[in-house]
């Protein structure tokens, strides 16, 4: 029994070391909180009806319905500003989960030859793909429905892959709530990074956006699974919760 113990805290401390931090355990209020943020997310923006035409990290972008909305939900503006201290120039890059494509245009702007935007969500891949040809990057910027990098042949790899994936488990109300919830256990997006890992060039890397409020200590695992280091690369406060990006390489 003490075996097992000394075993299991030795797996913790080794899945803590991979993301840098431990799971924040929530108490009452930050359930609470979550809880309410959520409601009115859910009911006022992300289940709305109409398309509406915002400004978002100096990209002119139409969000149709159902689409994460990345002027209200700032970690995709956070995310777009750390592409733009990037060179990604003559890189092909991916963004798993494009959303309104926010941040494969980011990627193009900075320099990418050719990123190619995919989302579950086929009002989100519409959305990439006019936002990409209404800010003149139509020509990079090609967007797909499908999910994770399942319907992708082996070949071509990618030097760069970026993924803000749902920040919080629970089972999605419907494809509106799939920004938010990733299913129970991270069902939604568990095979994210070994797919990644797989269509990944040898000297590319994986940028992933998570919350101090999603299960770091099981997402850690899944990422030291396939076969990946993380770095600590930006992290930002969000209100009750922060915003943090990794940088993830093969090991």
């Amino acid at each position: 029994m003490e075996k097992t113990s000394e075993s299991n805290a030795a797996v913790a401390s080794e899945l803590e070391a991979t993301l840098s931090r431990p799971t924040v355990r929530k108490g009452l209020f930050h359930r609470v909180t979550g809880g309410v943020v959520h409601f009115l997310a859910y009911h006022f923006i992300l289940s709305r009806r109409s398309i509406r035409t915002i400004q978002a990290a100096g990209f002119q972008l139409r969000v149709r319905p159902t689409v994460f909305h990345p002027r209200i939900f700032l970690s995709s503006e956070y995310f777009a500003e750390f592409l733009d201290g990037l060179d990604l120039s003559g890189k092909s890059v991916a963004d798993i989960g494009t959303g309104s494509g926010i941040l494969a245009l980011a990627a193009a702007r900075a320099g990418a030859k050719s990123v190619l935007a995919l989302d579950i969500n086929p009002d989100a891949a519409r959305s990439a793909q006019e936002n990409a040809q209404a800010n003149g990057l139509g020509e990079r910027v090609k967007a797909a429905c499908m999910d994770l990098l399942t319907a992708l042949p082996a070949r071509p790899l990618f030097d760069v892959i970026l993924s803000s994936p749902p920040k919080h488990a629970g089972e999605p109300r419907d494809v509106a709530d799939r920004g938010w919830h990733a299913g129970p256990h991270y069902r939604d997006v568990a095979a994210l990074f070994q797919q990644a890992r797989e269509r990944l060039n040898p000297n590319g890397c994986v940028y992933v956006m998570l919350s101090s409020a999603s299960d770091l200590d099981l997402l850690g695992q899944l990422i030291k699974q396939a076969g990946l280091r993380a770095k600590l690369a930006y992290e930002r406060s969000f209100y009750v919760e922060s915003m943090v990006l990794y940088e993830l390489r093969p090991s």
